[in-house]
């Protein structure tokens, strides 16, 4: 039986009934009540530290602070969501901030607990995670511990914190505030040239239309100049501030922090990141065929991601929630019945409005707070595609909610991305099977233009990103010249000669904020290839979902390495990782036949 749809913006009110509440006073003083009682009552005690019996109490408190409370309550979510809802509200933004604000007082008042108890002697540790009581926080626990060693003195870790604004976040919105401010008149979609804004521009460098996209890469081109020695003083001043991070933690490579906090061993990264750029040759060869099926020798930089095929299917909001409703129900009942509550209670806001943020998004800040989904859902078949994958993202939630505490509710990056890639795995197979003829060949171009974006592009982007930064710090400073040599550098190496390397292309690094996140790219590479070989495991057994139910659930109560360890996965070697590359060679071949038959190359 179809959802009937109620609603298609969020239902707010379990969190608050408008953004002048008056409940918000009272849930505030209740957070800031609640903090500081945890605060007062354990910041001069040191039993916790010496008895594991006792700190399995103080753990309850803070899993009970954590779970009902945290650090900003209910406020903190509902602005957060409201300022995505009207970005242009400079009252919605000022409320943000003032919950900001409060939030990082209580942050670093609260941060001691676990500094603290990161320092337990490390001949007591191992008495800690064997005692009974704590089993429940036991990975939570040698987490801490194995952050221990980088972590610097409570005071210097307050200046850590501090530090972050003027040495990190303002260089970062600088260039992006810059980038923001940019205009160019360019033509439209509609054929007549106007005024628009670089995000607007750099959309329309995918356009189908060739007149439409070189005008709009001429402009991004343009803008880049003019601001690439702003972006060359940002870089090498974020870089710098890593360099001063990693070595006041002792960090051993640039990239071990962000393994540290994937909670996964430097190795996997290694032996994925390796297994793709080991297969660029597939990379290559899409990019030839996408050349021939857009009749050219070779593609231009920014035609790489242009959408191949024309699907005239348009989908009202109804039918892609039918759709999306008909793949749960093909694959779990148990994922149905959250998708169904997440359309009925209101928990998605569909349609693109001004002011609005663009993209989609799913969000969870607290495990006794509602998920709630952003789309901008224009009809188009991709945006059938996007349900599903932020429902992944809910689904997810909603798992976890069932079986975690606050403490091991969560997810690490590494794993964020597997659970939406394979609700839309689902969703993409259930497609193929309604389609036929060029359609088909659209969808599986589709699929793998995501798939190339997804693993071999951010394999070269993490090769580039370690290079980058070794010669940083080899040599203090490096110019836009020097980055862009090596940005050109590692692009072609995955899409070979069938992309022009053009003059302009060496700046495009400037827009990517993955870059200033440092080593964040390896992560979708795993997500989908964890997806691929879960996809494949449950076609051919249906019973399988009920193991990838399990590592759904699991939140962050192990490490991504152990949960998969379990499920009989080893991902420390390329040969799990070249099984879902496997996956997309076929798909490749496949699509390659399909042209041939169709007579498109």
């Amino acid at each position: 039986m179809p959802i009937k749809i109620k609603q298609t913006t969020w239902n707010l009110k379990p969190l608050f009934k408008s953004d002048n509440d008056p409940a918000m006073a009272e849930a505030r003083k209740i957070v800031e009540r609640e903090s500081y009682k945890f605060i007062n009552k354990w910041r001069d005690r040191a039993d916790y530290l010496e008895n594991p019996a006792v700190l399995r109490q103080a753990l309850d408190e803070y899993e009970n602070w954590l779970k009902f409370y945290g650090t900003d309550g209910k406020e903190g979510n509902y602005f957060h969501l409201r300022a995505s809802q009207d970005q242009n509200s400079s009252k919605l933004k000022a409320k943000f901030n003032q919950v900001q604000e409060f939030s990082n007082k209580i942050l670093n008042d609260i941060q001691f607990f676990l500094l603290r108890v990161s320092r337990i002697d490390i001949e007591l540790q191992k008495k800690f995670l064997e005692f009974e009581g704590l089993k429940d926080y036991k990975h939570f626990l040698e987490k801490i511990f194995s952050e221990s060693k980088y972590l610097l003195s409570e005071p210097e870790e307050k200046i850590m914190n501090l530090k972050v604004l003027p040495a990190y976040i303002n260089w970062v919105n600088m260039t992006e505030g810059f980038l923001a401010k940019e205009e160019r008149e360019v033509l439209g979609i509609d054929g007549k040239k106007a005024k628009k804004n670089f995000s607007e521009i750099l959309n329309l460098t995918s356009d189908k239309k060739r007149r439409v996209r070189d005008a709009a890469a001429t402009a991004v081109n343009d803008i880049f100049r003019k601001n690439a020695d702003v972006a060359e003083a940002e870089m090498n001043s974020v870089m710098a501030d890593k360099k001063i991070n990693d070595e006041l933690r002792r960090f051993p490579r640039p990239d071990s922090a962000m393994h540290l906090s994937d909670d996964i061993a430097s190795e996997v990264s290694d032996a994925l990141v390796g297994a793709a750029s080991a297969r660029f040759n597939i990379s290559k060869r899409y990019y030839r065929l996408k050349a021939k099926l857009f009749g050219v020798k070779k593609l231009k930089y920014h035609e790489r991601s242009v959408e191949y095929g024309k699907i005239d299917k348009k989908y009202s909001y109804q039918e892609a929630v039918d759709f999306a409703h008909d793949v749960f129900e093909k694959t779990d009942k148990e994922f149905t019945d959250i998708f169904k509550k997440f359309i009925l209670n209101g928990q998605i806001d569909v349609f693109p409005r001004k002011g609005k943020s663009g993209g989609a998004f799913c969000s969870q800040r607290s495990m006794t707070q509602p998920t709630y989904i952003l789309m901008n859902f224009t009809g188009r078949m991709r945006d059938v595609f996007t349900i599903a994958h932020e429902s992944g993202h809910g689904i997810n939630n909603e798992l976890m909610r069932k079986k975690q505490n606050a403490l091991n509710f969560g997810i690490t990056l590494f794993t964020a991305e597997m659970s939406s890639k394979l609700m839309e795995s689902f969703a993409f197979e259930e497609m193929l099977k309604e389609t036929s003829g060029e359609a088909r060949l659209a969808i599986m171009m589709m699929i793998l233009d995501d798939d190339i974006g997804h693993i071999f592009s951010t394999a070269a982007r993490n090769i580039f990103e370690r290079e980058m930064h070794e010669e940083f710090r080899r040599k203090g400073y490096l110019s836009k010249e020097e980055i862009g040599g090596l940005f050109k550098k590692h692009g072609q190496r995955y899409m070979g000669s069938a992309v022009e390397q053009s003059l302009g292309a060496e700046n495009w690094w400037m827009h990517i904020t993955h870059l200033r996140v440092f080593f964040y790219n390896y992560q979708y590479a795993a997500g989908i290839l964890v997806a691929k070989f879960f996809a494949k495991s449950a076609r051919k057994n249906p019973e399988f979902i009920v193991k990838i139910k399990e590592f759904l659930s699991a939140g962050i109560s192990d490490s991504p390495q152990n949960l998969l360890k379990n499920m009989g996965i080893d991902i420390t070697g390329k040969e799990f990782w070249n099984k879902g590359i496997d996956e997309v060679e076929n798909l490749l071949d496949e699509t390659e036949k399909l042209a041939k038959k169709l007579g498109k190359i």
